[in-house]
């Protein structure tokens, strides 16, 4: 029964407890119906704000929802702007009560932005945040924070925010055009005193798709976020993108910056491989790319134990930047729970010329087609660490790190020189290769495909890791073709690494080079002038 609270919010008695299956019930009715798309409420200041004017709006500390209460966790609000224009609804659950949490806008510190106090009138929420003290005792620190679409982010202990978990994505990689669904609607279960978890729902609009989800936030050294998804398909939709995460890479050793375009930064990411646990415990990784055209790349799996966008390579000096930090970003691990059955982990790799553009994407597809009004579940644990070797077990190591530089050869004056090819230096570390017996080496396991000539593949040990480090040269025979490398480390039969599956990216210009006509004499001389 729904009873009055106040002209912003109401409570509503239920004999139980509101849970994850109120939200499925919810998510089958808006699925039965057409999709309504969300309507802007926004005024034209609000509408029209640049980034800068909307990060003046924040709230105030003496406003935060459960100030008063004793437990253990805060909530504070994002208000409505620029893109995010239509509201979103946040409900409490009390016992067996939920109410909406209103919007005020008293809520809110707007520093000197000029408009009419009316024009927040009839505003709402864009997202929220939850505070937590993860740092210092008595300090309220972000831990998580939802706001756009379905996206949200986590953090540990001594993190900074990085890349972003999703709910849900929709014909993410081409030919399809992507679908963004939306989180319209959330509830947050209010923690007791001894709590050291908070449960949230979300209820998922989409034009093909309705989702539940249930959220179990524990925050620590490293913050687990368990998540149960419930997704019903309006529609046919050829891939969907399950437990989806995006992030950022710019540059790194593996792929440097143009010299043009100086930079005093070494690497540039919020992650710089994807990790992949197969069902037969074999592990690859994956070291990514700023491409100059859109790659994607796909890994087929049965029953995965776990992949995820990690930060490999912990050193401040690693990126030199005091900004951003990213060296404290964390990494986000996918923890399957259950048998998902045959599918694949695809990669999305999207050029970008700045920072500020996330342009990798991770999901899972099932083989099993999402058609119409098929409801489908999920359960995982994403991990949100910094502590990346603790994934592996002690009997198997891991790529530390890729360098790519052309490939150069000593003249008889010991003067080095390009010879025209592409040498790749792989770093193995881990405490299977540190344990070694003295003079013992393991074997290596390359591949190259059609597209490279591997010239020279060599092994020597890296006292300074107490690993191995593995070099490869190749030649590139199309550019415009992707290069495929492969390299584990094994002993016997047995494989004692990862494997390291690298991708040189085609170059377009290569291929528009090789499909031009000559050029004419009258054309190269217009050039010329």
């Amino acid at each position: 029964m729904a009873l009055p609270f106040s002209a912003s919010a109401q409570w509503f008695s239920s004999q139980r407890t509101f849970s994850l299956d109120d939200v499925t019930e919810r998510a089958r009715a808006l699925a039965a119906k057409p999709y309504e798309a969300p309507v802007s409420n926004l005024p034209p200041v609000f509408a029209n704000m640049q980034f800068a004017d909307y990060m003046k709006i924040q709230p105030r500390q003496d406003r935060f929802e459960w100030r008063e209460l004793g437990t253990p966790y805060r909530l504070n609000f994002y208000h409505q702007g620029m893109q995010f224009n239509a509201p979103v609804r946040i409900n409490e659950i009390n016992g067996t009560e939920v109410r909406e949490i209103g919007y005020e806008a008293e809520r809110f510190d707007f520093g000197n932005l000029s408009f009419d106090k009316n024009a927040t009138s009839k505003l709402g929420y864009a997202g929220f945040r939850v505070l937590y003290p993860i740092n210092q005792a008595g300090k309220w620190d972000e831990v998580m924070s939802l706001l756009g679409a379905s996206y949200f982010r986590v953090i540990g202990k001594g993190q900074v925010y990085g890349l972003s978990g999703r709910g849900l994505a929709l014909d993410t990689a081409p030919p399809g055009a992507e679908e963004f669904p939306r989180f319209k609607e959330y509830w947050v279960r209010r923690p007791a005193p001894q709590d050291k978890e908070l449960v949230m729902y979300a209820l998922l609009d989409s034009p093909r798709a309705t989702g539940a989800y249930q959220f179990i936030l524990t925050p620590g050294r490293d913050t687990t976020l368990d998540v149960q998804a419930n997704i019903i398909y309006r529609d046919n939709v050829p891939m969907p993108g399950i437990a989806p995460l995006t992030s950022m890479f710019l540059y790194g050793p593996n792929q440097r910056w143009p010299e043009h375009l100086r930079n005093f930064r070494p690497a540039i990411h919020d992650s710089n491989g994807l990790a992949i646990q197969a069902g037969n415990g074999e592990w690859i990784w994956r070291p990514l790319n700023n491409p100059r055209a859109v790659a994607i790349s796909s890994f087929q799996v049965e029953n995965p134990k776990g992949f995820g966008l990690l930060q490999r390579g912990r050193s401040f000096h690693a990126y030199e930047d005091l900004k951003d930090r990213y060296d404290l970003r964390p990494s986000a691990w996918i923890e399957p729970q259950g048998s998902w059955g045959k599918g694949k982990v695809t990669l999305m790799e999207i050029p970008t010329a700045d920072e500020t553009n996330d342009n990798i994407v991770a999901f899972w597809t099932p083989d099993e087609p999402a058609t119409k009004g098929k409801q489908m579940q999920f359960a995982y644990r994403m991990h949100w660490t910094t502590d990346e070797r603790a994934l592996h077990a002690a009997d198997n190591a891991w790529v530390r790190q890729t360098f790519q530089t052309e490939s150069e050869q000593y003249q008889p004056n010991l003067i080095r020189q390009a010879d025209g090819s592409t040498a790749l230096m792989v770093d193995f570390e881990g405490p299977v290769l540190a344990k070694l017996p003295p003079g013992t080496a393991p074997e290596t396991k390359v591949s190259v495909n059609g597209n490279a000539q591997l010239i020279e593949s060599s092994l020597q040990p890296n006292p300074v890791t107490q690993g191995w480090r593995l070099t490869l040269r190749v030649k590139v025979k199309d550019p415009a073709q992707p290069t495929e490398l492969r390299a584990a480390l094994a002993q016997g039969d047995k494989a004692i690494s990862e494997t390291w599956s690298f991708q040189i990216p085609p170059h377009p210009q290569a291929a528009a080079a090789a499909a031009a006509p000559a050029p004419t004499p009258a054309s190269t001389a217009a050039t010329q002038r």
